[in-house]
C-alpha cells in the first residue's frame, strides 16, 4: 500500500469555571492567549467551546506528541486566566439556554437556520481524519466501515448528564446531535460519483451550501482528502483519544489492503448498524451488540477485541501496537468516562464534584 495513512486529530473541549463549575464564555480571551498555536486553535458555536486541531500527523507517534502539546497548552493558558478545561461529551449540568453564542457569520448563519436545535447543541466530540488521496477508495471504506462506528463509540461514551439530569445512557451527546439534518450512519454509496451527485442535489434544492453541512458519523471531508470518523464523544483521558484514533487508522488501512486484493468486506445494511448503535450510546462497553455474522448477540467488549483481530495484521506497520495493546486491556476490564463520570455521582451525589473529577481526568497523562 503506497498511501501513507495520516492523521489529523480534533476535539472540542468546555471551559469551565473553577468557582461554580459552570461553563464560561471565553473563547475570545482563548484565541488572543492561543495565537501561537494559529490555526490549531478555533471557536465553536457556543463561546464555552474550544476547538484545538493538530497539523497532519505522519503517525500515531506524531499525533501523540501534538495532542498531548495541545491539550497541555489549553490547561496552561486556562489556568492563566483564571478558567478551566473539561473533556468530556457534555457539560453535567450547564444548561444550553444560558450560553453565548460566538459571532463569527458561519455560526450566525447556523442559528437563524436551525434555531434552538442549534442553540441546544452544547456537544463536545472527537473527530479523526484519516488521509486518502483517492475519492473513489474514500467511498469504499465509509461503506465499509461503517459497521465498525459503534465499537468506536461504545469505547468513547462520555457523556450521561444533561442539564443536570441522568439520563439514562451513557452517550448522550449522541442523542442530541442527531436531531440535526444529515448526521448518523450514512447510507451505502456504490461510488463517489452517486455521492457527488446526491451533494449537488442538495447544493441545488438550496438545502446545503457545501458538502461541510453534511455531519455524518464518518463522512468524506468536503476540502480535505481525508475520511473524517466524527462518532465519538471526547474521551477526558488523552491516552484514551490517543488508542481511538490508531484503532481508526488501522481500520482504514486493514480495509484499504483487502481492496487491493480484490477482497471486500460484509456491507450491513444502516438499520442493522443504528441498532448496534444505539447499544453502544446506552450501555457503552458493558452491553452487547448484533454480532457480524448477524447470528447472534454478543457482549460488546467481546465484539471490541474481534474488531482488534481484524486489524491485527497491520498494527506492527503502522507502529501502533501499545496503543492495541492498551485497547485490548480497555475492552477486556476497563471503564468508560461515561462509567467514571456516573461513579463520582454515585459516591458524592453532587454535579459539581463530577466537574471537578473532570477538569483532573484532563489533566491526566499531559
Amino acid at each position: 500500500m503506497t498511501e501513507p495513512l495520516t492523521i489529523g486529530i480534533e476535539e472540542e473541549f468546555q471551559i469551565v469555571d473553577p468557582a461554580n463549575r459552570e461553563l464560561k464564555s471565553h473563547i475570545e480571551e482563548m484565541l488572543v492567549a492561543g495565537a501561537h498555536l494559529g490555526d490549531q486553535i478555533k471557536p465553536e458555536l457556543h463561546r464555552s467551546v474550544v476547538e484545538v486541531g493538530t497539523p497532519v500527523c505522519a503517525s500515531i507517534r506524531e499525533a501523540r506528541e501534538a495532542v498531548r502539546h495541545l491539550r497541555r497548552s489549553l490547561v496552561d493558558m486556562a489556568a492563566k486566566s483564571g478558567v478551566a478545561i473539561v473533556a468530556a461529551g457534555t457539560h453535567p449540568f450547564s444548561h444550553w439556554k444560558d450560553q453565548e453564542i460566538t459571532e463569527r457569520e458561519r455560526y450566525v448563519e447556523i442559528v437563524n437556520e436551525m434555531e434552538d436545535l442549534a442553540l441546544a447543541n452544547l456537544i463536545f466530540g472527537l473527530h479523526v481524519h484519516v488521509g486518502i488521496e483517492d475519492r473513489e477508495r474514500q467511498i469504499l471504506v465509509m461503506n465499509a466501515v461503517r459497521g465498525f462506528l459503534p465499537h468506536l463509540l461504545a469505547l468513547s461514551v462520555n457523556s450521561p448528564f444533561w442539564c443536570g439530569r441522568r439520563t439514562g445512557v451513557k452517550s448522550v451527546r449522541s442523542t442530541i446531535f442527531k436531531r440535526f439534518p444529515r448526521t448518523q450512519i450514512p447510507d451505502y454509496y456504490r461510488s463517489w460519483h452517486e455521492y457527488q451527485r446526491f451533494v449537488d442535489l442538495l447544493v441545488r434544492t438550496r438545502c446545503i451550501d457545501d458538502a461541510k453541512k453534511i455531519w455524518w458519523d464518518v463522512r468524506p471531508h468536503a476540502h480535505f482528502k481525508t475520511l473524517e470518523f466524527r462518532i465519538c464523544d471526547i474521551p477526558s483521558r488523552f491516552e484514551e483519544t490517543i488508542a481511538i484514533a490508531a484503532l481508526v487508522q488501522a481500520l482504514v488501512c486493514k480495509l484499504l489492503r483487502l481492496f487491493e486484493r480484490n477482497l471486500y468486506m460484509r456491507v450491513y445494511e444502516r438499520a442493522v448498524i443504528m441498532e448496534n448503535k444505539f447499544r453502544a450510546l446506552k450501555r457503552g462497553l458493558d452491553g452487547s451488540m448484533i454480532a457480524f455474522d448477524l447470528a447472534a448477540e454478543r457482549p460488546t467488549r467481546q465484539m471490541v477485541a474481534e474488531v482488534l483481530d481484524f486489524v491485527d495484521d497491520v498494527v506492527d506497520d503502522l507502529g501502533t501496537r501499545d496503543e492495541m495493546t492498551f485497547l485490548r486491556a480497555w475492552a477486556s476490564g476497563g471503564d468508560t468516562g461515561a462509567d467514571r463520570q456516573i461513579a463520582v455521582w454515585e459516591a458524592t451525589h453532587d454535579l459539581r464534584s463530577v466537574v471537578d473529577f473532570l477538569v483532573d481526568e484532563t489533566r491526566q497523562g499531559l
